[in-house]
């Protein structure tokens, strides 16, 4: 069962908004700080000055380095990595729904690993020829990791722990083939820039990625909120969705060919990044509920929070080097993945009581 149990926030609509406000708040707060850390430390004022002549066409003075810094390299990197903790956390979310499994997310049913394998044979095999874009390659691999998972899943009964346990099979596959392709295809310097890129790299993020990933954020996150109705049903099984008038089969494929899309293309910009997905949407259920007309945006600006908080942390923990971005969601994700099951567990313990 996944946890439902939340802290109670009173007050109606106007309370809502208020928490909205303040959670957007701490995003631009969290984005601020990112954009102003790292081995040249940029104030506040400088940032602020700097959007102005970029966006608003005003005429401040600015050093040309630190103005470079900030809108050549970490107000981009900034904005991708938003963006794709976003897009993993919506997800999750939904995964976690459709399946009625707390262990559903893009990382663990295989669609990250189908989307790297799918990323790589571009670039290293050179698979399309030249057709297809990277992150077409990774919407391919995907679809077809989940497609496999989808297949696996249908002939051992199609329960839910037995798309997860699918999801286990596919998902170390897919690593294989992509580890297969790299030793096998790559020179020294491929190998080192797809295995750095695989544990989750930002640092080649640019404005040409923000154009690709704000718009698969932004429809993507629309489009959950369009099916969060539905969504809301599928927490009683496929049947009584059925049973209140969701077109269940519709709303599968299209809601899991969203999740494929979205996986696709961040993993193509930033890599294969875990926990994402699996440990914002527990958390948000606990401060917002179940309801997915707050679940999802919560969990959208929840991840967001998240991955830019994971990207500062990737940039300072080792000075004069950064660490894969997945590494430190990985470090931080497992034990807040452990305290939330803890939580859960104490508190079915006390429901039996």
């Amino acid at each position: 069962m996944i946890a439902t149990e939340t802290i109670p926030v009173q007050g109606g609509h106007g309370r809502w908004a208020a928490l909205a406000i303040a959670a957007l708040g701490v995003l631009v707060l969290t984005m601020a700080l990112a954009v102003s850390t790292g081995e040249i430390s940029v104030p506040f004022g400088v940032i602020a000055k700097t959007l102005g002549n970029k966006i608003f066409g005003t005429a401040y003075t600015l050093d040309p380095i630190q103005e470079g810094i900030i809108w050549n390299y970490r107000l981009s990197r900034t904005v991708v990595a938003a963006c794709a903790g976003a897009a993993l956390a919506l997800s999750g979310t939904i995964l976690q729904a459709l399946l009625r499994n707390p262990l559903a997310e893009p990382y663990v049913l295989g669609i990250s690993a189908g989307a790297s394998t799918g990323a790589v044979a571009i670039v290293i095999l050179g698979f399309g020829g030249g057709l297809l874009t990277l992150s077409g390659g990774a919407f391919l691999g995907a679809l077809g990791a989940f497609g496999l998972v989808a297949l696996l899943a249908s002939g051992s009964g199609g329960g839910t722990d037995r798309v997860v346990l699918s999801g286990i099979a596919g998902s170390q596959l897919f690593n294989a083939l992509t580890a297969y392709i790299v030793t096998t295809s790559a020179n020294a310097e491929q190998a080192r820039g797809v295995m750095f890129w695989l544990l989750g790299s930002l640092s080649g993020a640019n404005w040409a990625d923000v154009g690709i990933a704000a718009p698969t954020a932004l429809i993507g996150a629309l489009l959950c909120l369009f099916y969060a109705r539905a969504l809301d049903a599928f927490a009683f099984g496929a049947d009584a969705a059925a049973s209140l008038g969701i077109p269940v089969q519709r709303v599968r494929i299209v809601l899991f060919a969203l999740t494929a899309a979205m996986t696709a293309v961040m993993v193509s910009l930033v890599g294969s990044i875990g926990f994402v997905g699996l440990v914002v949407p527990h958390a948000m259920r606990f401060v917002v509920g179940p309801n997915h007309d707050r679940l999802l945006p919560a969990s959208a600006v929840a991840g967001a929070v998240f991955m830019v908080l994971a990207d500062i942390v990737s940039r300072i923990i080792v000075p004069q080097q950064v660490v894969p971005i997945g590494v430190v969601t990985a470090l931080v994700g497992a034990p807040s993945f452990a305290v939330i099951l803890t939580r859960a567990k104490r508190t079915e313990r006390g429901r039996v009581a």
